[in-house]
């Protein structure tokens, strides 16, 4: 057996430890989250100051490959409510904090943040601004499809501090493109990318994903080369999650058979690392490349690269606060998410009451396990003192990462796990050795996408 067809199992992307579907919902209650958040928001703004997610979730079409919480409509009388909804809740946790917050990052994420016009996505920054104390260095960025960020959005964007931008790309093979409904011409994503860096956004980052029904190896090669023109400063190289259990009515205008096969979806992944290799682009993280000089790029140098719900990020808080319907917030030692229907939300958020409907209140192992998968993922390496592995969990751990060393994958020493070369295509495996509450209650029914 090939090392594909052995680790392509399922397992999570850790943005979160524990992973959701092992969350402690019986334990969890809003009256906990609440008396947690208290206490690392006086530690985190004292220090650092607070991120914020913003989920905006509204799109015009579905895409076909999409997993997000999202809301399709084309109409835009929705937006008005949702944005009161917002600042609603903004101002009941602003009461909670009882002090004014320092941003360090605000990241808006969809959906589609660009459905809301200009003026509405003013009114709920202009909104958050005025409660708030922005940092001199706060990292501002937003999700962008390049069909509908016009340049009113990007001037008014960057007029209140906004510098980064993620653009969706995907795939620029029209086949690809149809067959997931994501039809975006290369001139309208190079216009995007013009309009962006003319007004003065700094960094720019692209979504790409392999493992997409059709894609094929020319087609492959053919968007690399077309995504190098445009010298995008990161680049996301996902791996397409196949969870027809979830997302099975949106994904209808193909089949299993349309999907590379495993060996085919790897070889995908691997011609596309060694073209972005080859272009300057440095491996950073789990799907993640970015050119020197990049914030991402320097932040991986200097083993300071940080992961949460919305990803990589350079600006490390120990409190991500989540705003909108479905949004998880992370106070370090607690989760909690938002009710995910958009009108259950807004009716809870304008009756006076937080929205957060489920959540894990970690434990003192939680907290350990959680340290040890956040740095392989972020440094592709992890460490402990001698006496961390008197812990029951972290020495399961060990007997699981011996077979990932026998293939090649990790190195191990003492105190000490290093991810080989060979191995980081396969992080996410060498992430759930770590993963205790997975391996006490294995899934009989499939939770998560395959890892390869």
């Amino acid at each position: 057996m090939n090392l594909i067809q052995k680790y392509n199992v399922a397992a999570p992307r850790y943005t979160s430890y524990p992973t959701v579907p092992y969350w402690d919902t019986a334990r969890f209650t809003v009256q906990d989250w609440e008396h947690r958040l208290q206490g690392a928001f006086r530690a985190a703004n004292e220090k650092d100051g607070i991120s914020l997610y913003i989920h905006l979730p509204f799109c015009e079409s579905l895409c076909m490959y999409c997993g997000c919480n999202k809301h399709i409509t084309v109409n835009h009388a929705v937006e008005a409510p949702y944005i009161r909804a917002l600042l609603k809740e903004w101002q009941l946790y602003l009461q909670l904090f009882g002090e004014k917050p320092r941003i360090r990052e605000i990241h808006l994420g969809g959906g589609t943040p660009a459905f809301f016009s200009p003026g509405h996505l003013a009114e709920l920054l202009d909104g958050i601004y005025g409660s708030a104390e922005l940092l001199p260095d706060a990292v501002l960025g937003f999700e962008a499809h390049p069909n509908n960020t016009t340049p009113a959005h990007l001037e008014m964007l960057y007029s209140l501090g906004f510098r980064r931008i993620s653009l969706g790309v995907q795939d620029l093979d029209e086949r690809v493109q149809y067959v997931i409904n994501r039809i975006q011409p290369y001139e309208t994503l190079a216009a995007v990318v013009h309009n962006a860096r003319a007004v003065g956004f700094s960094s720019i980052g692209f979504d790409l994903i392999y493992g997409l029904p059709l894609q094929t190896p020319a087609g492959m090669e053919s968007t690399v080369q077309q995504v190098m023109q445009l010298q995008p400063d990161s680049i996301s190289f996902y791996s397409y999650a196949h969870v027809p259990w979830i997302k099975g009515v949106g994904q209808r205008r193909f089949s299993e058979a349309d999907l590379p096969a495993d060996d085919e979806k790897r070889a995908l992944y691997e011609l596309g690392k060694r073209l972005f290799t080859a272009h300057g682009y440095t491996e950073i993280g789990m799907d993640h490349f970015a050119l020197p000089g990049n914030a991402l790029h320097d932040a991986f140098r200097k083993g300071s690269l940080h992961r949460n719900f919305m990803g990589y990020t350079a600006a490390r808080t120990s409190l991500l606060l989540g705003l909108g319907a479905s949004a998880i917030s992370d106070c370090w030692n607690a989760y909690a998410q938002n009710e995910k229907n958009v009108a259950a939300y807004q009716q809870m958020v304008n009756n006076g009451a937080l929205p957060a409907v489920r959540g894990h209140l970690l434990d003192a192992e939680d907290l350990l396990l959680r340290r040890h998968i956040q740095a392989l993922l972020c440094r592709f390496e992890t460490s402990w003192e001698p006496v961390g592995i008197r812990c029951i969990a972290l020495q399961e751990s060990m007997d699981r990462l011996r077979e990932l060393e026998k293939d090649g994958l990790v190195e191990i020493r003492p105190g000490r796990v290093q991810v080989t070369p060979e191995g980081r295509p396969f992080i996410r495996n060498i992430g759930m050795a770590f993963d205790a509450r997975l391996w006490r209650k294995v899934p009989e029914a499939q939770l998560f996408s395959t890892a390869i």
